[in-house]
C-alpha cells in the first residue's frame, strides 16, 4: 500500500510539473501573438508611445516566462529523472555583442 502511495504521489507531481510547463508554453503563445498585434499596430501609428510601451511590456513579460519555462522543463526532465537538456539555457546575443561581432568580421 505504501508503494502505491509512493508512485502516486510521485505522478501526481509530474503530472503538475508538466501541466505549469504546458501553462507558461501557452501563455508565452498568447502572448506572443498579442505582441505581433501590437508590432503591426506600432507599424501603423509609427508615433504613438503608449502602444511603444506595450510593446516593451510583452517583450519583457515573453522573456520572463521564457526563463522560468526552462527551470520549469528541467525541474520536469529531473523528476522524470531524464537528463537536463544541453544547449536549452542558451540566449541570444544582444545587440551590442552583435555589432561587435560583426565589426570584428568586417576587418
Amino acid at each position: 500500500m505504501e508503494e502505491s502511495q509512493r508512485i502516486l504521489k510521485y505522478l501526481t507531481e509530474v503530472e503538475e510539473a508538466a501541466e505549469d510547463v504546458l501553462a507558461d508554453k501557452q501563455q508565452i503563445v498568447d502572448l506572443d501573438a498579442k505582441r505581433n498585434r501590437n508590432r503591426e499596430a506600432l507599424s501603423a501609428l509609427r508615433n504613438d508611445s503608449q502602444q511603444s510601451e506595450d510593446q516593451e511590456q510583452l517583450d519583457k513579460e515573453i522573456s520572463d516566462l521564457h526563463k522560468r519555462l526552462k527551470a520549469k522543463v528541467n525541474h520536469l526532465h529531473e523528476l522524470q529523472g531524464k537528463p537536463d537538456l544541453k544547449g536549452y539555457n542558451l540566449s541570444p546575443l544582444s545587440n551590442d555583442e552583435l555589432r561587435a561581432i560583426n565589426s570584428i568580421l568586417k576587418r
